[in-house]
């Protein structure tokens, strides 16, 4: 009877087009996906259990370090004040605006560089200064240039990631194997064909670092901006819970925000997976 329903497994899998065994790996390889994620959820939900016991049993200032319920009733409260989407749309829009300019400029300038290596040994030095530069410095400057508002905020969250996106981007092509560019070559081929069938198509990882990079550059970026114009967003919600001691509303505010990073990485992953199956 077992020699029979084995039988019967092994010819599904081979009319299936996948061996037994195959098939056996690819069910512990999702089965170790579901455990990681399991074990995931139980450490996060640990640690919001934790924390609520801690709050109440008074082992921690609940004034100071909030708690779960504490934050779940501010949650509700902004919400039905109708101001919490609001505050997370505003947030989320400066953010995304400051990642794909970031990202495209960042791109093209690297581009440029590669195209022209006297231009790059020209900016080169100009480069690792304004990379080591501390851009949070430069806030009151594009405050008074650009003016308090959304547009300085992007401005701010484009000085940080922008070089570390051009000097990423650029090192991956740097990186290239020079033996595929000068088969090109030798065929004929002009700069912009190494650039398009070469450098581009070989460039996918670097692509998707300087994306997972540029998540958590932008965020930054956003934030430093709201902490120092802004009259709406999450940073301003930090900033003022922290001025009036509303401590619920700043670990609030930090939470949505860490939820809100989450899905924009997650999403820079689900892109890395759709070009990774789109090119095999």
């Amino acid at each position: 009877m077992f020699n029979l329903k084995k039988d019967s497994i092994s010819h599904r899998a081979q009319v299936s087009g996948i061996s037994p065994e195959h098939k056996d790996y690819l069910h512990r390889v999702r089965m170790e996906k579901i455990f990681v994620r399991v074990i995931q959820l139980l450490i996060f939900c640990t640690a919001l259990l934790l924390w609520e016991i801690c709050a109440n049993a008074k082992i921690v200032d609940p004034f100071i370090t909030s708690q779960p319920s504490r934050v779940l009733k501010t949650m509700i409260r902004l919400y039905v004040d109708g101001v919490l989407f609001q505050h997370i749309g505003i947030t989320c829009l400066e953010a995304i605006v400051g990642f794909v300019l970031g990202t495209v400029l960042g791109t093209l300038i690297a581009i440029m560089l590669w195209w022209s290596e006297f231009l790059c040994k020209v900016l080169e030095p100009y480069l690792v200064v304004l990379n080591s530069l501390p851009k949070i410095a430069l806030g009151p400057v594009f405050i008074v240039w650009i003016g308090a508002g959304p547009a300085a905020i992007i401005v701010m969250t484009l000085a940080i990631s922008l070089i570390v996106t051009v000097l990423e981007v650029l090192n991956g092509f740097l990186t290239i194997d020079q033996e595929k560019i000068k088969l090109v070559q030798t065929f004929g081929g002009t700069k912009f064909q190494v650039l398009t069938k070469v450098l581009l198509p070989a460039s996918y990882p670097t692509f998707i670092n300087a994306l997972k990079i540029n998540v958590g550059l932008s965020w930054v970026g956003v934030i430093v901006g709201e902490f120092l114009v802004s009259k709406a967003g999450l940073g301003y919600l930090i900033v003022y819970g922290g001025q009036v001691f509303k401590l619920d509303l700043v670990m609030t505010s930090v939470i949505i925000l860490g939820v809100a990073a989450t899905v924009m990485y997650q999403g820079v992953v689900y892109l890395e997976k759709m070009l990774v199956k789109n090119k095999t």
